[in-house]
Parts: C-alpha cells; structure tokens; sequence
C-alpha cells in the first residue's frame, strides 16, 4: 500500500495563506502535487473562516483530499484538568471530516481524567493523536507517561511524532523513536538546523543524513505530514518534490 502523505498548510507561511486568501486557497495547489491530504491548522483561521468549516470540508472534498485537523491546544491544562474546549475542537474535527484531531499534551499528571476522555472522544467519534510539542511538556520522559498510562487504560489515542521538535526542548529524536515508535500514527516530517541560540525547521533532504535516517527507523505505514517551508515561485512543484520525496524513503 502506498503511504499516505500529508501537506501541512502551515508549511507554506502564514503570508502566503494569507496572501493565497486562506487555507482554503492553498487545496489545488496541494492536490496537483499529488498529496493524499491536507492538515489544516485552526490558528490559521480568520473568525469568518471558522465559521465557515462545512463549506471548507466540501472543497477538501472536491479537491480529491484526506483531512487531519491540528489545534493550537494541550490536551492537559496547567492545572491537570482535561482542556474544556476539546468536545468543540472534536465537533470541528468532525465538520471537517478529518481523520483525526491533533493537539499537544499539556500537563499531564494522572489518569483520573480517562474515562471523561475516553468519553468525548466516544462521543465525537473522531480519533485523537497527542503531539510532541516545543514546550517542556513534551519531552520524552511526560510522553513516555501518558503514552504508557493510555495503552494500559487502551485509550484510542496515538501519537504525533515531530521529528524536529525533540531539539528545541533538549532531547534526543533517535532516542524517542527507539521508545515511542510503536505508538506513532503520524509523523510531522522536518529536520532541524541550528538558529542563533534555537533551531529552525528545514527540508530533510538539505540537512545531514541523520533526519531520512530518524524517518527510517519510525513506523513505514502511517501518513507522514510535510511541515518544513515550502518556498519558491512553482509551489506545486515544490510540493510535488517533497511529496515524491517522502513517499519513496
């Protein structure tokens, strides 16, 4: 079976969503490139955007496209509890379509909360996957935890792992896909240079060996989302090269 490849809207800047006349603009582009899908980022959204998700979800439909809908949201507020805007992010995951829900974890601290959880997301019938953000939230070690408790619990949640992500908050890529790997439904797709006194995300094929490599050893099954700049004046042909790219490693 062909892998599934994902363009992240987000990968094209948020000028050029903007300037293109929104997330909505930048479809054609993405399914001449060849992609099986498209992830769209709520923090991309104007309000009169938002309010605008059926008509969204019908030209992601039109365009031929899969959909996965990524919220700017822990899944655990700073206090522990369960983040209360989950059902409604899970109802416009729902509008939309999508495959599933992205958000980050948060502050996870125990699993007293599961059974709300396992509750909305029963409700919602949409699937959740929990990414490794740049906060210290998550690092490998509070992963490891939440990804344990919830295949004790066998919460229906798997993860995102962000290839590039585990730099900025210190930790090793290699070392959490030895660990993590077997959970993983999704792979945001970057590698990581470094910036002054942080990083910045660039394609993997410009950088060393070391991010097709990481990418080998994750899961060879599960969409992989494209989420480092696309640029150029040809974007569908630049898509259509990493898109080519990703689906061939």
């Amino acid at each position: 079976m062909q892998r599934k490849i994902m363009v992240v809207t987000a990968a094209y800047g948020h000028d050029t969503v903007r300037t293109a006349g929104g997330q909505i603009a930048l479809l054609p582009i993405i399914a001449k490139a060849g992609a099986d899908g498209v992830e769209i980022r709520r923090e991309l959204f104007t309000p009169a955007e938002l309010q605008a998700l059926p008509e969204l979800a019908s030209a992601i439909e039109s365009a031929g496209l899969l959909t996965c809908y990524s919220a700017p949201e822990p899944l655990f507020m700073s206090d522990g509890a369960l983040n209360p805007q989950l059902p409604a992010l899970l109802q416009e995951a729902k509008t939309l379509h999508a495959l599933w829900l992205k958000v980050s974890l948060g502050h996870f601290s125990d699993t007293k909360l599961f059974n709300t959880l396992r509750d909305w997301l029963e409700s919602s019938g949409m699937k959740l996957v929990v990414e490794n953000d740049q906060t210290t939230c998550g690092r490998l070690p509070p992963m490891q935890r939440f990804n344990a408790a919830s295949h004790t619990q066998k919460l229906p949640i798997s993860l995102t792992f962000d290839m590039g992500n585990w730099l900025w908050v210190g930790d090793s890529p290699e070392a959490a896909a030895q660990q993590l790997a077997p959970s993983v439904g999704y792979i945001h797709v970057k590698a990581a240079a470094t910036h002054r006194d942080s990083y910045r995300a660039i394609p993997p094929d410009e950088a060393d060996p070391r991010w097709l490599e990481l990418l080998n050893t994750l899961p060879i099954d599960v969409p992989r989302g494209i989420e480092f700049p696309l640029e150029g004046a040809d974007l569908t042909a630049v898509t259509r090269r990493y898109v080519d790219l990703l689906r061939k490693e």
